[in-house]
């Protein structure tokens, strides 16, 4: 017997439920994984039987499915079907999330000690960055990152001051950087990233409880919205034994 073979289309449907289709059916499932009844790297049903069983059409349930996917408590596999998550799928979900959200999907409380949090005028080189002129105001905020009190990395990150104009004024010290400016319409939805291991420098070791020259970790992004503006530019500095980057590669011309 599967794993939601017990649910109702009754436990769905609720009169007095105000909720999206769509959500109440991500809960019903991430209830089921959490409950032991869908374990890590079980194959869900297909797709038509876990229509016919939560009482919700295809659409609807993909929208679920992709949703508990981003959430990394599924992942997917083209042509294969939907899986629960197994601990190293969690590690490195496929998808675009912030520092914030990655925290709290391990179940650490991510916090920021903010280091400079002000507005300039852009250079000619970060105008090129960001396809403005030179001498466009950009919001500047630099942060220490924490996980449960314990620094991981230095943060530098900068943002066209146009695009959300309340930057300046909000506390980053807890607040998501791309949660800010999801919420103004202008959530990345693209990184381009590069990282290189380097030698930390004099003024940002003290951050991280090392000596100048020890060995660090700097991943530099580039993010850009949904019209393809660029929006956000960083540079991450992190200490090499407290961070890890899982990624994955195909060879050409080999079946999915």
């Amino acid at each position: 017997m599967d794993g939601l073979d017990m649910v109702s289309q009754a436990s769905l449907i609720a009169s007095d439920d105000s909720e999206p289709l769509w959500v109440r059916a991500a809960e019903v499932i991430e209830r089921r994984v959490r409950q032991g009844a869908l374990p890590a790297g079980r194959r869900l049903p297909a797709e038509r039987d876990l229509c016919a069983q939560l009482g919700i059409s295809r659409v609807t349930l993909r929208r679920a499915l992709q949703h508990l996917v981003d959430e990394g408590v599924l992942r997917s596999s083209h042509g294969r079907g939907w899986y629960v998550a197994t601990r190293s799928d969690r590690d490195w979900p496929n998808s675009l999330e912030s520092f914030t959200e990655t925290a709290r999907r391990k179940g650490l409380v991510p916090t920021s000690k903010v280091l400079r949090a002000e507005v300039k005028e852009a250079s000619l080189d970060e105008a090129d960055e960001f396809g403005v002129v030179a001498g466009t105001e950009l919001f500047v905020l630099e942060r220490v990152r924490m996980l449960d009190g314990v620094p991981i990395g230095v943060d530098a990150s900068r943002v066209a001051a146009h695009v959300v104009p309340q930057l300046a004024s909000t506390d980053f010290s807890h607040a998501s950087l791309l949660k800010v400016l999801a919420a103004a319409g202008a959530g990345p939805v693209v990184a381009e990233s590069m990282i290189e291991a380097r030698a930390c420098g004099p003024d940002i070791a003290p951050y991280l409880d090392l000596r100048p020259g020890e060995p660090v970790l700097v991943m530099h992004q580039s993010m850009v919205d949904s019209t393809g503006r660029v929006v956000l530019v960083s540079a991450i500095t992190y200490r090499g034994d407290r961070y890890r980057l899982r990624t994955s590669f195909v060879r050409g011309g080999a079946s999915a």
